[in-house]
């Protein structure tokens, strides 16, 4: 889209906010830290086959798979005024991970995340 332009350097920039965040789930699953944080990251409108609103790699999503390979379940918490879409729409049918999105909704990028939304199939209800 628009919104997504190809740019130089722009596979070093997805490397790096990427590889950001899953060095940080490595970092936690390994016990070397109790938080991490990634000023790079949280670019959660990228979808699996799709850039968006400005994202073009879903680093949460990598780094959340990451940490279900040491975890049961992994809860995932978006504070950002858009809805984080491709967040949900990753884990929409499991219940091994819970997404909470605390967003502006209506006419505003990306319109998704109504209150309808709840997950499906095993995700049921693990969609806030």
């Amino acid at each position: 889209g628009e919104d997504c332009p190809v740019f130089d350097g722009m596979y070093q920039f997805s490397q790096i906010s990427a590889g950001g965040s899953i060095g940080g789930a490595i970092k936690l699953n390994n016990g070397e830290t109790d938080i991490a944080i990634n000023w790079a990251g949280g670019l959660h409108h990228a979808k699996k086959s799709e850039a968006s609103g400005f994202c073009y790699i879903n680093d949460v999503v990598l780094s959340i798979l990451e940490l279900l390979k040491y975890h049961p379940r992994v809860l995932y918490i978006d504070i950002d005024v858009h809805h984080g879409d491709g967040v949900e729409e990753a884990f929409y049918t499991t219940n091994r991970v819970m997404t909470v999105s605390f967003h502006k909704f209506g006419e505003f990028f990306p319109g998704t995340g109504a209150l309808k939304d709840i997950g499906a199939g095993n995700g049921k209800h693990y969609s806030i």
